[in-house]
């Protein structure tokens, strides 16, 4: 008695190679952090967005937003799709994805050059160096572009553009970004190092104030992808093991590109000012008392504060320094102590009674807990 077993085939799409399903899952990572971020950054984009001036980089940040869901949105509609024909829409379709990524790091890029540019007050040097590495990977990238080609998967398999012969050398088209990248965190890096000589502050903090994570960030993201393309060896001419970190590392670059530009202090023309503290220089030659009973204050001098004295004088300071009113919203970058408050010094006159603001005094006022009173009063356990 024999009994006929047939084994269940499955479909193309599901019967994936090891690598290509890691891909597919690497992919899918993808989409989701640049889903997440976003929703993360809508809001400080349209408070960016609400800024009168529309300097370069600005405008860069905006074109990286939607370039970046442009790109990426459709070369993943694309490679999940189980309906292309290898033959005819993946023939179409391979240079999209390399064409898009170029134009998407040469603005990230561009990006770089001019924050480092500014970073170093436009030095002729360093500019040059900037400038001639961001030369070399325009022209590197656009010749590489030729050279990708749609990796001959199974119909049902999605399209995905891949080294030619998946030769190594085309990992030039990486190596050309990463190595601007590299540039551009060391002399940060260095910039910032600086700055010790003259304030003392934690390397940690260091690092959060200056963007020194964001940096790092892009060259690790663009090292592993390098590391890929020139170390990993494929199995065979349709594996795409070599592109498995390109897209998750166009998305970091951007992302991280995009938050660069957030974290510049002030004024965005021109690549920005580097700044040690937005309000430490404004606060450090003027005289302040603290309002707690233990503080230093003149013998003989007696302050009187109402409310509404505070809040005029709230009103006018938020006044002066409405033309920064982009460095208020770095509170993740920016140390606790350089967001204090200055009130001006209410005395009276001595000819009229009528209350004054004091040359050169200022309250300075720290927010440590705010406290609701709406149920009533908290007592004492």
């Amino acid at each position: 008695m024999s009994t006929n077993t047939t084994t269940p085939t499955l479909p193309p799409s599901l019967d994936l190679p090891p690598h290509l399903s890691a891909q597919k899952y690497f992919f899918v990572c993808t989409l989701t952090v640049l889903a997440w971020d976003a929703l993360v950054l809508t809001p400080r984009s349209y408070r960016l967005g609400r800024l009168p001036k529309w300097p370069a980089l600005k405008f860069m940040y905006y074109f990286m937003q939607f370039w970046v869901l442009a790109d990426f949105v459709v070369t993943g509609v694309m490679f999940f799709s189980t309906t292309v024909i290898q033959d005819t829409d993946c023939v179409a379709f391979w240079p999209y994805e390399p064409i898009c990524t170029a134009i998407l790091m040469a603005v990230a890029s561009a990006v770089h050059v001019m924050r480092i540019s500014a970073i170093y007050d436009h030095v002729p040097n360093v500019r040059a160096t900037m400038w001639g590495l961001y030369a070399v990977q325009i022209v590197v990238t656009a010749l590489c572009c030729g050279f990708y080609r749609s990796v001959h998967l199974e119909d049902g398999q999605g399209c995905i553009a891949g080294p030619l012969n998946n030769a190594s050398w085309v990992g030039i088209y990486w190596l050309a970004p990463t190595l601007l990248y590299a540039t551009s965190f060391v002399l940060a890096s260095l910039r910032s190092i600086r700055t010790l000589e003259t304030r003392r502050v934690s390397y940690w903090r260091l690092m959060l104030r200056d963007g020194l994570n964001l940096y790092g960030a892009i060259l690790l993201v663009n090292l592993i992808n390098v590391f890929f393309y020139f170390i990993m060896t494929p199995t065979g001419p349709t594996d795409p093991i070599k592109t498995i970190v390109t897209s998750m590392a166009a998305v970091l670059t951007t992302t991280m590109s995009m938050r660069i530009i957030l974290s510049v202090r002030g004024d965005l023309t021109n690549g920005g000012t580097f700044s040690i503290s937005s309000h430490a220089a404004s606060s450090s030659g003027a005289n302040t008392h603290s309002l707690s009973g233990s503080g230093n204050r003149p013998r003989g001098v007696n302050h009187t504060f109402t409310l509404g004295d505070m809040r005029d004088a709230t009103v006018a300071v938020a006044a002066r320094k409405e033309g920064g009113e982009w460095d208020a919203d770095k509170s993740s970058v920016t140390p606790r102590e350089e967001t204090k408050a200055v009130l001006p010094i209410i005395g009276e006159d001595v000819d009229s009674g009528i209350p004054r603001a004091r040359t050169g005094l200022g309250v300075q006022i720290t927010v440590d807990q705010q406290v609701e009173y709406d149920d009533g009063f908290p007592t004492r356990k």
